[in-house]
Formats: C-alpha cells, structure tokens, sequence
C-alpha cells in the first residue's frame, strides 16, 4: 500500500473493532487482509464494522497466523496509530490455541472411521496447571479418562469435549483424522442439462476453497455466510465436486430436498441413480442422500431415542452438508457432535439465531469460514438491488381498547392482525402490476382472509408437497402473480422471479426472519429493483419490533423508509 496516514481505510479501535471505510483506497485489499482474523458485524452504506473476538483469533491460530502477523496487517491498514494495548492481548489470547492437542490414540490404526464404537482419542497437554484445570471440570468428567498418555476420550464425543473446552477458554488443536468418506465420481458441468452454460462465480470458489483450506489440521469444516440469491447451493456443489465423496445433505424442508435434487442433475454430471431423498415421504439412501431436519429430529415418544439417526451411520459419508444451519435444531446438535471425524459444511444467509446458540454452530459445525457483505454482491449485480420500506397504520377505532388492555403477548396479536393491514396489501399489489409478489404473514387466519381477497393461493406448513409444488411452478411459469406464504417463505423457497414482498406479520421482530424474507425478491433480475414492504400498526408493540427488523437490514447496507399511511 501506498496510502498515506489519512487516506488509509481501517480504523483500529481499543475495544477491538475494525472500521473499514469502503470509499478510502485499498478498501478491498484491507477487508480480504484481516477477514481471518476478524468477523464482519454490520455493512451499512458507508462504513463496516468488524471485530476481533477469541474466537476470530482462534480461527486465525488454526490457519497459522502469529500475533505478529495481525498486528502488522493493523499497522499496514490503519489510519491512525494501532491502540498499544490490544498487540499483547491478541498474543495472550492466540497463545491459548495449540495448549490442548487431540490426536488419534493410536497412530497406526484407521481411527478415521467413526462407525467404530470402540474407537479412541487422546487428549494431551505439556501444561500441568491446564491438566489439572480438566480434571477439575465437571462439564469433561463423564468423557475423559486419565491416563499417563494423557486424557482418553471416544471418538463420538470428540465435538462435545471441544465444545466444553472451548466454554473454559482452552480452544482444541484437533489433529485427529478426518476420514475420506466412500469416493463418488462427480463434476460440475460447463453446461446445464437446461442448456445454459455454467461457471462457478469467484466468491463461490473462494468460499468453496475457504472451507478445505489446504487439506491440513483444522480445516475440511466452517460455515459459509452469504445472501439468499447469490447461489450457497452451488457452493456446496463445488465442495463436493473438489472431494468427490458419499455425501449427506440436511435440509429445511421436503422443498428444498426437491431444489437440491433438481439442481444436482442440473449442474452435476450425478445421475438419478446417484441421489436419494430421505423425508417423510421417501426413506431411500444413495451415494448423495439429501434429508430433512425434522425427519432426523422425530421420535415417537418424548424422551426415546431418534429413530433415523441411523441415516448418519447407514453409509460412510465423507461430506454432510448442512443448509440453512442456522435452523440446526437442537437434536440434530447432538448428533453433529459425535461426527467430527466427517468433513462439515454449513450453509446461510444469516448465522444469528434468536436462542444464541451461534456458538453451538462454531463448535460443531466449524467456524464462519466465508462472510460477503449483501451490498457488495448487490453491486457487482449477483444480488438485485432492494427497496425497503415500512407502512405503518393505526390501529381501528374497535381494536384499541381491547389492545389497551391486552397483556404483552396478546397485543402483539392485537397489532399484528390489523384488519386495515389487508387493505394496505391490496393497495400496494394494485400499485405494483408489473411484479411477482408474494405476501407473508405469521397467522393463518389472516393469510386465509387476504387469500380470498387477492383471490390467490396459501401455502402454508400444511399443504400436502404435490400442492405446493404446483403452486410454485406456476409461479415461476408466470401463470401466477401473486402467493400468499406463510413462515414457510423464512427458508428454502426457490422463486427467482419473486420480486416483491408484503409482510403483514412476523415472529417479534425476529433478525433470522427478516434476513430470510428479504432473501426471497434478491435473485437478479436484470437490473430492475426489487420491493419489500413491511405493514406496522401504528404505536404499537409492533414498532418496537420493527425497529430490531429495521436495525438488522440497515447494518446489511439497506436503505429502510418509513411512509404513514391514513392519519398522519
């Protein structure tokens, strides 16, 4: 860099976050410089702020780097002089990473094969202060055993001894195997079987490349953060490719097993033959198995055991893939914890869950790997460009007392059904003749009245997959211009056409959600904009919930209006 002071384009702060100005020169070459040492937060239009957490720091010891190796890509960068203080505290911080080692117990057996119960791993450290730490644990003692080696640990609790370690400050240098997983012929195609011709796009590849690193300790797993639009299945497809093993796919729903199937004979040279669903529907194994979260999740009984389970051990996977993991449910968690010895790939939009369980998804999944900014994709035209704005109404004159003197819950309720809400939707779909729209709401009794009135079909958790399936069809054949969704459009909902949303009702304001919908109208669609509309009853607990929705799409860059309608 040949900036002077002034013009560089990353301000260190003491409290270790990063302000990157995107106008200053070298902007790119700064943000590529300390992305493995620090995660994106927020990208409004102007200046994104990262922030040098343990975590990021142990991501960047696993990868290699020295503290030494941050500090000067601060210095290079910065545009004022590096607060002295934070250089120790990044040494204090990676020092702790590569304290614990685990390794195979026994260097010449295949302790890459987790389909061994007996299979064992051991856990080690030259440091008596951190051994006797372990010992004294409660969260470790009923998967450690002492030895003179070390700590013996089974090969199935090797993510749920990393992850309790972690909670005490001690990150895990995981040298154990991964293991290779059965070998699959596949390729990507340079043409679709739909005839157009196919290139992987140069963030897909670098996410895809991010994840398997160089093939050494401490990589073959992480998370890919990147918009809905801009194609994470081609970058798990891209994965695949490079490893060319039995892999099983998680997924949201049945339809999104579907968008995975389809897009697997699309873009892969994999045949029918090759892939198989495992849903409610359809419990059949292949090379290339693609399930659902909740068919994993079921049990029969409250607390007996998880009957398909098995799927993880039916086939020696060498791949699992898991889509939208920030839907991860808790069950599916503990099984993830007994695969580490499997490659893992997660795939999202957004990595916040409401429960806080990010953390979960780090430790056993792996560490965010790959994080784009929304807005750079939006101008490099890979994402449309969105319009947000919210319409807020009162309440009716019948509505306010009974919303007075509701409790918190049902307020939202109150506010959330609006009837006027619906005439607000109509209005905005008259206005918008030339779009494919889809309206979103959280209740089904006011999705079934707005149906009726725009006179389109329901989609809702309840609609038998065949019937949902011909509505998507249709509207992406154009036959339709309009569907009413339920919080089934939060995740998996293939319609590239979509262009506008109405969301009349939501989860409490819920940042997952609000990411999720949005991603819905952001496939390109040839330089026109794209519409999302929030409908708010007016001084209600609804605003205060709109504004966490409204905090979550200003910090991703987007510009949110606010228009009142009716009485100013």
């Amino acid at each position: 860099m040949n900036n002077t002071a002034g013009d560089k384009p990353l301000i260190v702060q003491s409290d270790r976050t990063l302000l990157l100005d995107v106008h200053a020169p070298g902007a790119e070459e700064a943000r590529a410089a300390i992305l493995p040492f620090a995660e994106l937060e927020k990208s409004p239009e102007h200046i994104h702020t990262y922030r040098i957490t343990p975590l990021s720091l142990w991501n960047a010891a696993s990868a290699g780097l020295l503290p030494e190796n941050v500090t000067d890509t601060l210095a290079a960068y910065s545009r004022y002089e590096v607060p002295a203080g934070i250089a120790a505290g990044f040494a204090d911080t990676m020092a702790r990473y590569g304290k614990i080692k685990l390794r195979a117990r026994n260097s010449g057996a295949d302790q890459s094969r987790d389909d061994k119960p007996d299979s064992e791993l051991l856990l080690v450290t030259a440091d008596e202060t951190i051994e006797k730490e372990i010992c004294a644990a409660k969260s470790l003692a009923d998967y450690l055993v002492k030895t003179d080696e070390g700590f013996v640990l089974k090969l199935v609790d090797r993510g749920t001894v990393k992850r309790a370690l972690i909670a005490l400050g001690w990150p895990v240098q995981d040298e154990a195997p991964l293991r290779e997983g059965e070998k699959l012929e596949l390729a990507l195609r340079e043409t679709c079987a739909s005839g157009k011709p196919f290139v992987l796009r140069d963030y897909q590849e670098e996410a895809a490349r991010s994840v398997l690193g160089q093939g050494g300790p401490g990589t073959g797993f992480g998370v890919v953060v990147l918009p809905c639009g801009s194609g994470k299945t081609v970058v798990g497809m891209a994965v695949m490719a490079i490893l060319k093993t039995n892999t099983l796919i998680l997924s949201a729903n049945v339809a999104a097993v579907h968008q995975w199937i389809d897009e697997l004979l699309d873009k892969t040279t994999l045949t029918e033959e090759d892939i198989a669903e495992y849903s409610g529907g359809s419990k059949s194994v292949a090379p290339v198995t693609i399930a659902t979260y909740q068919i994993l999740s079921w049990r029969p009984e409250k607390d007996g055991d998880f009957p398909h389970f098995s799927l993880f051990r039916s086939r020696p996977w060498g791949l699992i893939i898991y889509d939208e993991v920030h839907l991860l449910p808790a069950p599916v968690f503990r099984i993830t914890a007994e695969l580490q010895a499997v490659r893992r790939l997660g795939l999202t939009a957004t990595l916040v869950r409401e429960d806080g369980d990010e953390d979960a998804v780090f430790s056993l999944v792996g560490p965010k790997r790959y994080d784009v900014p929304w807005k750079d994709l939006e101008r490099q035209g890979w994402i449309a460009e969105a319009a947000c704005i919210e319409v807020r109404l009162d309440l009716p004159e019948t509505s306010k007392v009974p919303y007075a003197v509701a409790g918190k819950r049902e307020k939202y309720r109150i506010a959330a059904e609006n009837p006027l809400k619906e005439d607000a939707a109509l209005e905005l779909v008259e206005l918008h003749r030339e779009d494919s729209i889809l309206v979103i709401g959280q209740y089904i009794s006011q999705l079934e009245s707005i149906a009726r009135r725009l006179k389109a079909p329901l989609v809702t958790g309840k609609t038998v997959n065949a019937e949902r399936e011909r509505i998507y069809k249709a509207f992406k054949n154009k036959e339709l211009r309009i569907i009413v969704v339920s919080k089934v459009a939060n995740f998996a909902l293939d319609l590239p056409d979509a262009s506008m949303a109405v969301e009349i009702s939501g989860a409490f304001g819920s940042r997952q959600e609000e990411a999720q919908r949005l991603g819905r109208i952001l496939r390109p669609k040839g330089g026109r904009s794209s519409w999302f509309y929030v409908i708010v009853s007016r001084l209600t607990v609804e605003e205060d919930f709109a504004a966490n929705r409204q905090k979550f799409l200003a910090e991703q860059g987007y510009r949110y209006s606010i228009q009142y309608w009716g009485k100013p």
